[in-house]
């Protein structure tokens, strides 16, 4: 099954910030890879929201929702030391959307 990703301002511009090459490019293949289906390392934080984790460098996640079964919404990113931060912004963001 493939998604249709759509990505809120907040995420386009963590994912811009993001310093490490390495991580960057890391993030962006697991975005496509989830495009074609395959969700891989995903985790429920409750709310409709789930955290999608990236193992290299500080341990990146990516937050998102999936809405009408056919189309990611990448609401927002972060690491693990901002990640109780980074899943409330996530959960509010996800009722906007």
């Amino acid at each position: 099954m493939n998604y249709l990703i759509q990505q809120t301002a907040v995420f386009h511009a963590w994912h811009r910030s993001i310093r490490d090459l390495r991580a960057k490019v890391a993030i962006a293949r697991r975005i496509d890879r989830a495009s074609t289906g395959n969700l891989g390392d995903v985790k429920s934080v409750g709310d409709g929201v789930s955290e999608m984790r990236v193992d290299i460098g500080a341990g990146f996640r990516v937050y998102f929702t999936m809405r009408n079964g056919a189309m990611i919404v990448l609401l927002a990113g972060g690491d693990k030391s901002s990640q109780s931060a980074d899943i409330r912004r996530a959960k509010k963001m996800a009722k906007e959307v």
